[in-house]
């Protein structure tokens, strides 16, 4: 019997003791094709020997200092690679353990910043429905996920509300143009700024592709300017997460080059440090420095773990790897692949609604009927059975459920790491159709 609290008390987890390259390796000896670096992490795959050897030297060096006293040098070369030219006015890094630290860095950072330039009333940040921004408290409440809200609604801040998400496939009009979708979606978040006050909204949070809680949804053309747009209006700051689509997965270090804005505050993680060890960040705006600097001097805000030396020490060697061995060459190069394969495989096929994504950050949503896009009955849990099936098969996939609201639709999230070539991709897609068939026959 374990003894670890696992996401499941029914069933042990698969034990895997090993990682090279593309493959997990597990104790029986099976090698398991990783076709989503488990939740979009592992970005340069396992067993990497120059980011072990980074992670070692570290550890010769210093381990951990409290940077109540202490800055490294690790801390200090990561944030100057990441920041050095400054890109889209993103001056200073704090750095996290996780995805959700980093949120909550980003929200009570927006918050201080309008305490320091007089406007205390900004308490309120809009985000989406149909996002996922954590699973701390705070950015939990940020998230519009209804499943993973619902357990916890009663102790989730009402500092929070939601508006539309841009999902094209799901949410747009019949008949409805690309550019009236977008202004739609603009007054209804400008609604939302009339409706708490306008001088009381802090941000607007959003994840420029939204990842496993609708499966590598982009936004359309135009749609992040026009929300820019209303936050400039109002004087709020734009929070974009990065966290899962970020760090390179969608084929640009930053997801937001592709959308024509820069924001306030990024939220990073995941393809920072590609699993090696844990660590998150925020990437912050020099004007929204400047405040800090020119008020009390100070971020009211720490962990015991911030700017850990070896967490930054393997995220700044990963950062290395994918700048020297040009991989974001390779992600573009292979997300094409991605798209070309997915689309031969299921682009006609009977109960596959959507092929959507950017670079190594693509999805398939599952329907019941194609013309109708009436999803399937969730007491099938079709996108379980999948993610079993599709193991049982050598590949591991990132599948998810709740696609639409929460409780409804199935999708499959593909997201290998930045090494995959066109064979492994060929793989993937492969095995992924068979469990896919496999699963639909069954439940037929």
């Amino acid at each position: 019997m374990s003894r670890i609290l696992h996401r499941s008390l029914h069933e042990t987890p698969h034990l895997a003791v090993g990682g090279e390259g593309m493959h997990i390796i597990m104790a029986d000896g099976r090698r398991v094709l990783d076709g989503s670096g488990g939740a979009a992490v592992a970005c340069l795959g396992h067993g990497n020997k120059r980011v072990n050897a980074a992670i070692a030297a570290q550890l010769e060096r210093v381990a951990y200092v409290h940077t109540g006293l202490f800055t490294n040098q690790a801390a200090e070369e990561l944030a100057d690679t990441l920041l050095a030219h400054e890109p889209g006015g993103l001056t200073h890094a704090f750095f996290v353990s996780s995805g959700s630290e980093a949120m909550e860095t980003a929200i009570k950072l927006a918050r201080q910043y309008f305490l320091e330039i007089g406007q205390p009333a900004r308490t309120r940040f809009i985000a989406r429905r149909a996002s996922y921004h954590g699973n701390t408290l705070g950015a939990l409440a940020a998230g519009g996920n209804a499943m993973r809200r619902a357990p916890y609604a009663a102790l989730l801040s009402d500092a929070f509300s939601h508006v539309g998400p841009c999902f094209a496939y799901r949410f747009q009009a019949a008949g409805e143009s690309d550019d009236a979708y977008v202004r739609r979606l603009a007054n209804e978040l400008d609604a939302e700024f009339q409706r708490l006050g306008p001088d009381n909204v802090a941000a607007f949070c959003a994840e420029p592709v939204v990842g496993a809680t609708t499966g590598c949804v982009a936004a359309l053309p135009g749609y992040f300017p026009a929300m820019r747009a209303v936050c400039d209006r109002h004087g709020a700051l734009l929070i974009l997460d990065e966290v899962m689509c970020g760090m390179g997965r969608t084929g640009t270090l930053h997801a937001w080059e592709q959308e024509a804005v820069t924001p306030d505050i990024q939220v990073i993680a995941k393809g920072l440090g590609g699993g090696f060890q844990p660590i998150g960040g925020v990437l912050v705006a020099g004007r929204v420095i400047e405040a800090l600097r020119a008020g009390t001097g100070s971020f009211m805000h720490g962990h015991t773990y911030q700017a850990h030396p070896v967490a930054c020490a393997a995220a700044l060697a990963v950062q290395q790897v994918i700048a020297e061995d040009h991989l974001l060459d390779n992600v573009r190069a292979m997300g094409a692949v991605l798209h070309e394969r997915l689309t031969e495989r299921f682009g006609n096929h009977a109960h596959v609604g959507d092929i959507r994504g950017r670079g190594l950050f693509q999805a398939i949503e599952l329907v019941a009927d194609r013309t109708s896009k009436t999803p399937f009955d969730p007491a099938l849990h079709l996108h379980e059975r999948i993610k079993q099936q599709a193991f049982a098969g050598g590949v591991a996939v990132y599948p998810m459920g709740g696609t639409i609201d929460g409780r409804l639709g199935d999708h499959v999230l593909i997201a290998p790491p930045y090494i995959a070539t066109a064979a492994d991709i060929a793989e993937i897609v492969d095995r992924l159709g068979d469990a896919v068939d496999r699963v639909l026959r069954e439940a037929a």
